[in-house]
């Protein structure tokens, strides 16, 4: 008998054997989804939707803690969704595919809108599959046959209708202002999506006839149409509302001299330049005192026909040449070599950002800020850890209306059309028929070519910002339009995520499961996604401004949002493909087991703490999982087949069974440890559940209670050794979920599965 129960169980367990055969069994008896507990109380969590053609890495890896929440839920008894979906990640798809058209010679300027989304697209479908099956091999327990995706035609359709609502609730609107602009990925960006370094940049004291004031751009100095100083600086008083005479390196000029609380005098010698249309503040300054905004540098980054002699340099190219010249002149007083200043980088490409003016979409923040405030105020959205409340009610508070267009082909194209009034005020680029790149006023374009043969082959509009805007469907025949060429921001369409998701996937989902339990991601973007979420969701539910808390209560996406920590490389060091120190949690999955790399990821650290990367917590973990096998290799050729094992009773059964005061001091340990990890799921509080499984499975349940059965060699100790050994494995099995259905499926006399068997009943 012995040895036939050893050759069932070897000696070490092999997770190569089991995860992947496991995983397919799951999913082919349909324990994902939610219909397995028909009757149960709905809980639902939304998988914050990877990029479609990406790879799974450690940020991903942490879903493990919304896996923990499904599988604990699932066993309770309650009708479970835990919703797949992939995000098309719009600049960072386009920016990827353009470097592979690099490679072969050409670029997108080759295509016209239609052909170059259709190649992204097929690129994108011939790789989506990698991340859905990286997903699968940590064991996430997603129903996948709910799957959707950001470009799918039913979730389009959904974010096209959010918009035209948007637009007439007098929510979003078009405005001609600076933006954050990469002339490399030629697209702009919001605020939060720019990446701020501090750099050695040069300040140069520069000589403005009379004054001297100080700039870190010189090759800006075009587009200056004031200079500034405090109102209160007795230093030039005499000059305020005065124009003076300066030299410049294309000859004599004046301007204007005006006073503004913006400037620091302490800065430089308290004089500074102002330039509208490539500074955001001296954007500001310009609209308070009327000016005039000059641009000198194109969305190409190179100057332009302001810049005279200069004109066709890039800026650092200009800046050079500029400095030199101006030095040649004597109209520089000085340079500090070593001055630090903070710029504005891309966050894809790392390109330094342009402030340029362009026309764009933008939603108006304000009336939705109040119902979000309100919903966190009155608990209706509570946060896990708390702190992060402060944090993002400090983003609401400083939060401008958000730029919501982007200069991309890939994403969802923005559904408004312009009145043609005046053709020289348009803008378009477009490949001919023969594949030639044509770009230059509609008037100019429309002397050589039909206006059918512009909209084939299409590339961009840009429409003047007094343009007359509607909707396909309030096109007036006889009448001339184009079309908006430029996509929502990716966040906009998956800031409704948890609405149109649930809106299109089987009947009746979104009235059971909205709005979700819990949204679960990274600290680092609750002011990106999640703060916009809450945003978009309660305006798609009930509208901008929501005064009855009921219907409030209704609109929220999601009751509790769950925040963890960074996964940094084992220095402690962000993990970046530039620095080579990108960790490939598949990989380790390989080598320890994918269970140990779940249990590993919520050891020993608290939720919204980073972590680094530890080796010495993996091992422990493997180790872990094969102290598991072993304890059930000892239970299993002991255990007496004529007595009746089933494990479905429950503690106080447990209780009235045991004979000896041991054993039923150990059924309240283990009835105790079964309340205590309930209360650390149900808090969050994943970290102290998983050290205390881990104490208490080996170092009190294994060193201990099995040490003492052995001593006794008693059928009735064996009988509840085994009985609270299946009770732990279920405890265990929403941290480490193949290995307990490995022992559980090699145990007889059990159920279905250990996953949708019930958890521990007292």
């Amino acid at each position: 008998m012995q040895r036939a129960i050893m050759s069932l169980m070897d000696k070490v367990y092999n997770h190569e054997e089991f995860e992947k055969k496991i995983y397919v069994l799951w999913e082919e008896r349909g324990y994902f989804k939610p219909e397995i507990n028909p009757n149960g109380k709905p809980y639902s969590i939304i998988l914050p939707p990877p990029n479609a053609n990406g790879d799974l890495h450690f940020g991903h890896a942490m879903f493990v803690v919304e896996d923990i929440l499904i599988r604990y839920h699932r066993m309770l008894g309650d009708k479970t969704l835990w919703l797949p979906g992939t995000d098309h990640a719009g600049t960072e798809t386009q920016f990827v595919f353009e470097k592979r058209l690099q490679e072969e010679g050409k670029s997108r300027f080759d295509y016209n809108r239609a052909e170059l989304y259709q190649m992204i697209w097929d690129y994108v479908q011939d790789n989506r599959g990698g991340i859905e099956k990286q997903l699968r091999r940590l064991g996430f327990s997603l129903d996948w046959s709910r799957s959707k995706f950001t470009l799918d035609p039913d979730i389009v359709q959904m974010v096209l209708r959010t918009f035209k609502k948007m637009y007439k609730d007098n929510l979003v609107y078009r405005d001609y202002r600076l933006v954050n602009y990469c002339t490399r990925d030629g697209t702009s960006f919001s605020d939060l999506e720019v990446i701020h370094e501090e750099r050695v940049n040069p300040l140069y004291y520069i000589k403005y006839g009379p004054l001297v004031l100080a700039t870190t751009r010189p090759e800006t100095k075009f587009g200056d149409t004031a200079v500034a100083v405090h109102p209160k600086d007795k230093r030039y008083k005499q000059y305020i509302g005065k124009e003076i005479e300066i030299e410049t390196v294309l000859g004599k000029a004046k301007i204007k001299v005006i006073a503004d609380d913006m400037v620091d005098p302490e800065f430089g010698t308290g004089v500074v330049k102002i330039t509208p249309a490539h500074d955001f503040n001296d954007y500001e300054t310009g609209k308070r005192h009327n000016l005039e905004m000059r641009q000198v540098i194109g969305f190409d980054g190179k100057m332009n026909h302001y810049a005279g002699k200069f004109e066709g340099l890039y800026v650092k190219q200009a800046r050079r040449a500029i400095v030199e010249e101006m030095q040649k002149k004597g109209l520089i007083e000085k340079i500090d070599e070593q001055y630090i200043s903070r710029v504005g980088l891309c966050y894809k490409c790392k390109t330094v950002l342009e402030p340029l003016p362009l026309e764009q979409w933008y939603v108006k923040v304000r009336p939705l800020i109040e119902n979000a405030n309100n919903a966190v105020d009155k608990g209706f959205v509570q946060i896990f850890p708390k702190n992060f409340t402060h944090i993002l009610k400090q983003w609401y508070a400083g939060l401008r209306d958000w730029n919501i267009s982007r200069q991309n082909v890939w994403g969802i194209q923005i559904p408004v059309w312009y009145e043609v009034e005046d053709e020289e005020q348009f803008t378009v680029s477009f490949v001919d028929q023969k594949k030639n790149h044509k770009k230059g006023t509609l008037k100019e374009l429309l002397k050589n070519n039909s206006l059918e043969e512009i909209l084939e082959g299409l590339q961009t509009v840009v429409a003047p910002i007094t343009a007359k805007v509607v909707f396909e469907e309030d096109k007036e025949k006889g009448k001339q339009y184009l079309p908006e060429t430029d996509t929502f921001d990716t966040w906009f369409s998956s800031g409704q995520w948890s609405y149109v998701t649930l809106k299109n996937t089987h009947p009746g989902d979104f009235e059971a499961f909205y709005p979700t339990a819990v949204m679960e991601t990274g600290y680092d973007i609750l002011r990106a996604w999640v703060s916009r979420m809450l945003l978009l969701g309660q305006y798609i539910a009930n509208g901008k401004q929501i005064a009855d808390d009921q219907k409030l209560k209704e609109s929220v996406p999601f009751r509790h949002v769950v925040l963890h920590g960074l996964v940094n490389d084992p220095y402690g060091k962000k993990m970046s493909k530039s620095k080579g120190n990108v960790v490939n949690p598949l990989q380790v999955a390989d080598e320890y087991g994918a269970d140990a790399v779940r249990f590993a990821l919520v050891y020993g650290t608290a939720l919204g703490n980073d972590q680094a990367m530890s080796y010495g917590k993996l091992d422990a973990a493997k180790k872990f999982a094969n102290k598991l096998w072993n304890m059930a290799r000892f239970i299993e050729m002991n255990r007496n087949t004529k007595l009746e094992t089933r494990n479905e009773k429950s503690f106080k059964e447990l209780l009235s069974f045991a004979k000896h005061k041991n054993d039923k001091e150990w059924i309240k340990k283990t009835k105790s440890l079964s309340e205590e990890i309930e209360k650390y799921i149900n808090s969050y509080q994943f970290n102290l559940a998983a050290e205390r499984l881990y104490e208490f499975i080996w170092h009190e349940f294994a060193d201990i209670y099995i040490e003492d059965v052995k001593k006794r060699n008693d059928e009735n100790a064996f009988f509840i050794l085994e009985s609270l050994y299946s009770i732990l494995l279920k405890i265990l099995h929403p941290f480490m979920p193949f290995v307990t259905e490995a022992i559980y499926q090699k145990i007889p006399r059990h159920g279905e599965s250990i996953m949708i068997d019930q958890w521990p009943t007292l």
